[in-house]
């Protein structure tokens, strides 16, 4: 069970600091209550052994139900601080309560929300930041927070779809796969030292297999230095910026994956621009924010180049259209926003756009995929088949034979 670290004035008005038991901060705040005891601060009191590895990030679904959360309290005129009192009492979020805990604590010292949220990047991204300080200045902090929660519900909904769209073909690849090191790897050897006694004559795909199970046998090391290659690589891909360049070059060069990645990069790119927009960030930093939020070095590269020469004067829609990523129909939309001043909406709408196009091309890709891997996997599992049932007659054929 969590521990809590708490201040507390005492009903003789003495303050006094303690330790106290409970399973969720909202849990420890009721028990000083029964014991009659004002909370002043209460923190999670983490132990010598309670170390992180790596940073905990907040999950987008518990980051969309405190942006709604807030919101509500927002607009009920309730303050900010009690609102995050009552929101961090009911979460179950261990970064996002701790979050929480020290974002009150800045609150009461004098600081700014969006300046206490900017202290914890891995739970609030810089976009999220950048509407927060707009919405301060502009007093329409309850409506910010409305767009934000809607944008990342979007967003959750679009990755979900992506995902969903990409695990299944991989599942499909990997069962497979497995299957086959199984058969080649284990089952098929046990039966090689029957095959060289009998001396049968095997057939060419059972010979195949032979050889590709000496992989697992025999031949390991050559196996294993093939898997630690293969993993150095994808680490290279994943984890340095020149492989991610790289892997970001590839995928947009896979026929049937190329269209999805784009349109879900073209989806983030409009809603969060818009959402900027509409809580009235500054363009500069606007887009600034949404090119860091692209996660595809290619598209950063080009929008960075169009940022560039917005900033030259060379208008909104005009360096975009050069950079040749939006296709023609959010063309249009830009172009339209930027003359009649209603680029926040347009971008909006382009958004939406990009969403249902997304949703067409995952449903055309699934379609089209699940036959073409249902075939593959038919096709290896049907070729191990054959190459054991096929050495299975030889070997009773030359036993015939021998009788005979």
């Amino acid at each position: 069970m969590p521990k809590f670290a708490y201040s507390a004035i005492d009903p003789n008005g003495t303050e006094i600091d303690g330790v106290t038991k409970a399973d969720t901060i909202g849990a420890a705040r009721q028990t000083l209550v029964e014991q009659q005891l004002f909370p002043i601060k209460i923190q999670e009191r983490r132990g010598m052994l309670d170390f992180e590895l790596t940073a905990e990030k907040v999950k987008k679904k518990e980051l969309m139900h405190f942006t709604r959360q807030l919101a509500v309290f927002v607009k009920a005129g309730i303050p900010i601080t009690d609102a995050l009192v009552v929101i961090g009492d009911e979460t179950n979020d261990v970064a996002l309560r701790r979050a929480i805990t020290d974002m009150i604590e800045e609150l009461r010292n004098g600081g700014l929300f969006s300046q206490a949220a900017a202290k914890f990047p891995n739970v609030f991204p810089k976009y999220y930041i950048g509407i927060l300080s707009s919405a301060e200045l502009t007093g329409r902090l309850d409506e910010s927070l409305d767009s934000l929660s809607v944008y990342i519900e979007r967003e959750m909904d679009t990755r979900s779809k992506v995902v969903g769209a990409l695990s299944y073909p991989l599942v499909v690849m990997a069962m497979a796969m497995i299957t086959v090191l199984i058969l080649a790897g284990y089952v098929l050897p046990q039966f090689q030292p029957l095959f060289e006694e009998l001396g049968a004559d095997l057939p060419l795909a059972t010979r195949m297999m032979l050889f590709f199970s000496r992989f697992f046998t025999d031949l390991w090391w050559i196996t294993a230095s093939i898997f630690a290659i293969f993993i150095s690589f994808m680490i290279f891909l994943f984890k340095h910026p020149s492989g991610r360049l790289l892997k970001d070059r590839l995928v947009l060069r896979i026929p049937v994956i190329k269209g999805i990645v784009e349109y879900a990069i073209l989806e983030r790119f409009c809603s969060i621009l818009s959402t900027m927009l509409q809580a009235g960030v500054s363009m500069p930093s606007a887009l600034q924010t949404t090119t860091d939020a692209t996660a595809n070095s290619v598209y950063q590269e080009r929008l960075d180049q169009a940022r560039i020469e917005m900033l030259e004067g060379g208008g909104f829609s005009g360096p975009l259209i050069e950079t040749g990523l939006f296709p023609g129909a959010a063309r249009q939309m830009f172009k339209v926003g930027e003359e009649t001043g209603t680029l926040d909406e347009q971008l909006e709408v382009a958004a939406l756009y990009f969403n249902r196009e997304l949703e067409s091309r995952i449903k055309r890709f699934t379609t089209l995929f699940e036959p073409a891997m249902i075939l593959f996997v038919g096709l290896i599992v049907g070729f191990v088949a054959i190459a054991l049932v096929s050495a299975m007659y030889g070997v009773l054929g030359g036993v015939q034979d021998d009788v005979g």
